[in-house]
């Protein structure tokens, strides 16, 4: 029994407003961890928003991101003050670089004892905050919540949209408000708002101009267009013209993963993998190449596409041009992708379907390499664990649905080149951010975002082993999530680049002793088996993706790491 009153507070303090106007912005949940300023908010002071405990202010951040990029609605997530703050910061900045509008909230010294640096727990949290957020800013007054939060998402929603943050010192946060002052209704947009720039149709014409000249034109998709809603005229549009369309790892699945015009996303990482020229075969034949949403932060780097032929580039965005020194466009359309979209339709309705440049040879390395039947005797290969996955995923799923989550290492790519997506944000991972356990808490905000639908996470023993205290939390709310955490007892990715510079492998900065991690997830109220080859692999997916809870499954892997291939990583 707890040893204070557990009863709602009678009189309406900030508490109340900050929680009514998160849920009049459509907020429903609020992920977070709660410290002492729990004297002064209770999170159940409005009806309509869950609170979600998780093990770590990071897996917040995170989960509100994911949840927040799925459902293009701002989300929310809680730190309490000092340590608290810095830990969230991870996911602040996740939300930053990965483009999802987060409210981050932290708690704060009492007003009349923050002392950055002297007072116990205290650190100037808006100065931390400011650098990675679109808005930053410390309560004064309980009266000012409401307008502070309605400041936070207006922010948070304008493009590039981002986390935006409020420090609430914890007297300020319990002060009594007044109740009877009328707040005007909230507006959340329906759609991220950028920029439009004047005479931009004229700049669209050039664009259809070029479209209509060009002989193997190609689309090159980022995840603004997935934000403006433009998914379906891309799609279209595609068809019509027999463009292909290739994606930033945040886009997969903006065409289905079988579509014949989807070419795939694109990693530096994919000439290595695959023993292939990968790149030369996707963007050697193009002349045009329209970046419709293109974003540099999702790590598709115009050196990659610059390739064969000389291109005419064209850049479609809500945002003015961030990085001129590494990608100076032909032709700049500063506006609204879904706008853009509808306009080269219309402009290019009387250009004939194009023919595709040929890529039936990089998809029949892809097809052999997926297919391929060998058992190793150091471990199954991340790109047979992938198509198991894949294989499961198609067996589960409804058509045009499933997500499957990567946490960060050198399996990502693979996951990227490999898993797959029938719907915008099929397949998630962090582009921009990219921190090591970054996957239990994207596949918790996918689950949450996506209830009736199969959740995947493929994590490796390196990353998901940083951030493994929220299986807990997976447990605790019975999320179905099917989790294969492939493990070679090392940082796969970083030796890869000690061989890349050095041609040798270093292990006391990339080894690990094992871990068993069924245990783990046993340990944790999660069901976990091992599997060590492709029967096995699929037969536990299978069993998972019935369970209707959480399950783990845990294969031996090993990498086989080519010399050459890796030059579209050079920066």
């Amino acid at each position: 029994m707890s040893r204070v009153s557990t009863g709602p507070s009678t009189s309406p303090t900030a508490a109340h407003a900050l929680l009514q106007r998160l849920h009049d912005h459509g907020v429903r949940t609020v992920f977070g961890v709660v410290g002492r300023e729990a004297a002064s908010i209770l999170f159940d002071e409005s009806d309509g928003i869950d609170f979600v405990l998780t093990r770590h202010e990071f897996t917040a951040g995170v989960a509100a991101d994911v949840l927040a990029r799925i459902t293009g609605r701002p989300q929310a997530c809680w730190a309490t003050l000092g340590p608290g703050m810095t830990n969230l910061s991870t996911g602040v900045a996740t939300s930053m670089l990965d483009r999802s509008p987060v409210i981050a909230l932290a708690a704060q010294s009492e007003s009349h004892d923050i002392f950055p640096n002297d007072t116990h727990q205290c650190l100037d949290s808006v100065a931390i905050m400011r650098p990675m957020s679109k808005y930053a800013a410390e309560l004064q007054r309980p009266d000012d919540v409401t307008d502070l939060v309605d400041s936070a998402v207006a922010a948070a929603m304008a493009e590039p949209v981002g986390p935006s943050f409020i420090s609430l010192p914890i007297d300020v946060l319990g002060g009594r408000i007044d109740a009877t002052r009328v707040h005007p209704e909230a507006r959340t947009p329906a759609k991220p708002l950028g920029l439009v720039e004047d005479g931009w149709q004229e700049a669209a014409l050039k664009a259809a101009e070029l479209v209509g000249s060009a002989r193997h034109p190609v689309l090159v998709v980022g995840a603004a267009a997935i934000r403006s809603g433009a998914v379906p005229a891309i799609r279209a549009l595609a068809e019509r013209l027999n463009l292909p369309v290739i994606t930033t790892y945040t886009a997969k699945g903006v065409l289905p993963h079988g579509h014949r015009l989807n070419y795939g996303a694109v990693t530096g990482y994919m000439d290595g993998i695959l023993s292939f020229p990968a790149l030369d075969a996707l963007f050697g034949s193009a002349d045009v190449i329209l970046t419709i949403g293109y974003d540099y932060a999702e790590d598709l780097r115009p050196s990659m596409w610059q390739r064969g032929e000389d291109k005419t580039t064209v850049r479609v965005s809500p945002t003015a041009n961030p990085v001129p020194r590494v990608y100076r466009p032909d032709v700049d359309v500063v506006t609204d992708v879904l706008a853009f979209v509808e306009h080269l339709d219309r402009h290019t309705a009387d250009v004939a379907a194009k023919t595709p440049h040929d890529v039936t040879a990089l998809r029949k390395r892809i097809a052999e390499f997926l297919a391929d039947p060998r058992r190793y005797d150091d471990g199954m290969r991340v790109h047979q664990v992938m198509d198991a996955m894949n294989t499961v995923m198609a067996e589960t799923a409804e058509a045009g649905e499933g997500t499957i989550v990567s946490d960060i290492g050198y399996f990502r790519h693979y996951g990227v080149l490999f898993a797959r997506a029938d719907q915008p944000y099929g397949f998630l991972t962090s582009a921009g951010c990219s921190s090591f356990g970054y996957g239990i808490p994207a596949a918790i905000g996918a689950q949450m975002a996506r209830p009736g639908q199969p959740t995947f996470l493929i994590a490796g023993d390196g990353g998901f082993h940083s951030n493994s205290a929220d299986l807990e939390t997976i447990a605790r709310l019975n999320l179905p999530i099917v989790t294969v955490v492939v493990n070679n007892d090392a940082n796969g990715l970083i030796e890869l680049y000690q061989n890349l510079g050095h041609h040798r492998a270093h292990n006391p900065a990339v080894k690990f002793t094992g871990v068993d991690f069924t245990a783990l997830a046993h340990a944790n109220g999660v069901e976990a088996v091992r599997a060590a080859d492709r029967e096995e692999l699929l037969a536990a997916l299978r069993k998972g993706a019935g369970l209707g809870r959480p399950f783990l499954i845990e294969v031996p892997i090993s990498y086989d790491f080519q010399a050459g291939g890796f030059d579209a990583l050079s920066i």
